[in-house]
């Protein structure tokens, strides 16, 4: 039986265009990027190569983006980093409620071990923040505002322009998490007018362990590590240059496919949204519709916890997800769903189903053959599922 991966938030798999761009770095150009020797210099100018593509992609300057091993660890530089660049002038933080871990998590942080006060931005029931509530939240003694582009859970696309704004008429900086929608839709750096953004590869069809973190000229921040002239001091360390070749190649694909991508995953999960909803009862779309990227499709099946369905149709060879593959294996409801006020017994039968370029309608439509009667049989079993 066909395996059917509905997973491709958490990671693609990488087209073999990646692939061979990859290779020849990985064997006969495999020299520090650092050593001035030939070997060194072949390396350095894939690599320097490598980022004006990048910058290009994303409407910034080569100067201004940094290679990182992903969106975590840009992540954690742009909080961290920025928090410990202002710690002597500034001590507030806020970050959004429906936030990645890799933003929380070093937030909540420095508010527990460093003396940093830190508010969460609250989300709709959509998933989306208001410029009026950040409004309000910002004090004279902000260092950093963190909201992301688009959510890993929901996929709502929220409108940082608006956001950024309200930040930058108080002097503050702005960092958005773009790992989800980058490759996906626009990602502008200068229309989003943010200071910091994360983005990564691995999401997009690209190489694992290789991101890299916008910084807007003249915006300063601390580097996390210490121990080489790398990236201009901001994350040292032997550059991947294999990985930086692959994800200007993810992002060259990206460019060329990313219309065509859009409307067969549009098209694609509005189908699945509209048969899962019409065919089974209790069943709740999370997110918003229309603000989304297309791909992202996360739906809650009341009376039956997320990981009966997701072993169940494991089972079935289809591969889906609770949630953040960073949460994996967690009991507590999701974060995310939670800040967006969905009940808890709704929020814990949340299944998140994340199509991709090799996604096929014949595949939707097995999954659709099976999912109805997988439902029928967990909530038969399910103390807490009573029928309206």
């Amino acid at each position: 039986m066909e395996l059917i991966y509905l997973d491709n938030n958490a990671t693609t798999q990488v087209d073999p265009e990646v692939i061979d761009a990859m290779v020849p770095f990985l064997s006969g150009t495999f020299g520090n990027a650092s050593s001035v020797h030939s070997f060194g210099r072949d390396a350095k100018v894939a690599l320097e190569n490598a980022r004006e593509f990048i910058a290009e992609f994303i409407n910034c300057d080569p100067s201004e983006l940094y290679f990182t091993s992903g969106g975590t660890e840009s992540d954690n530089i742009a909080v961290s980093g920025t928090a410990h660049k202002f710690r002597k002038t500034k001590n507030h933080l806020i970050v959004g409620a429906a936030e990645h871990h890799a933003v929380l998590e070093p937030a909540e942080h420095l508010a527990h071990n460093e003396g940093w006060l830190l508010d969460l931005l609250p989300v709709d029931k959509q998933g989306f923040s208001s410029a009026e509530k950040l409004d309000e939240l910002i004090k004279d003694t902000t260092a950093l505002v963190s909201v992301m582009h688009a959510n890993n859970e929901t996929g709502t696309i929220q409108d940082i322009a608006s956001l950024v704004k309200v930040a930058h008429q108080k002097n503050v900086l702005f960092h958005t998490d773009a790992v989800q929608s980058l490759g996906k839709i626009k990602v502008d750096t200068k229309n989003l007018d943010i200071d910091l953004m994360s983005i990564t590869a691995h999401k997009i069809y690209g190489p694992k362990g290789i991101g890299a973190l916008y910084i807007k000229q003249g915006v300063k921040i601390d580097p996390l590590f210490y121990g080489g002239s790398h990236e201009k001091k901001r994350r040292p360390g032997t550059e991947n240059v294999a990985g930086a070749v692959g994800f200007a190649k993810t992002l060259e694909i990206a460019g060329r496919l990313m219309n065509d991508d859009y409307k067969k995953l549009s098209e694609l999960a509005n189908y699945f949204i509209d048969k899962v909803t019409s065919t089974i009862s209790d069943v709740y779309f999370n997110g918003s519709k229309d603000k989304r990227i297309p791909q992202t499709v996360n739906l809650s099946f009341k009376g039956i916890e997320g990981e009966s369905i997701l072993l169940s149709l494991d089972l079935k060879n289809i591969a889906v997800s609770s949630g953040s593959a960073c949460t994996s294996g967690a009991t507590e409801p999701s974060h995310v769903l939670t800040a967006m006020g969905i009940d808890k017994i709704i929020s814990q039968g949340a299944i998140r189903f994340s199509m991709g370029r090799s996604t096929t309608k014949e595949q939707i439509d097995y999954v659709l053959s099976v999912l109805p009667g997988e439902v029928e049989r967990l909530r038969a079993m399910s103390p807490l599922y009573k029928k309206e």
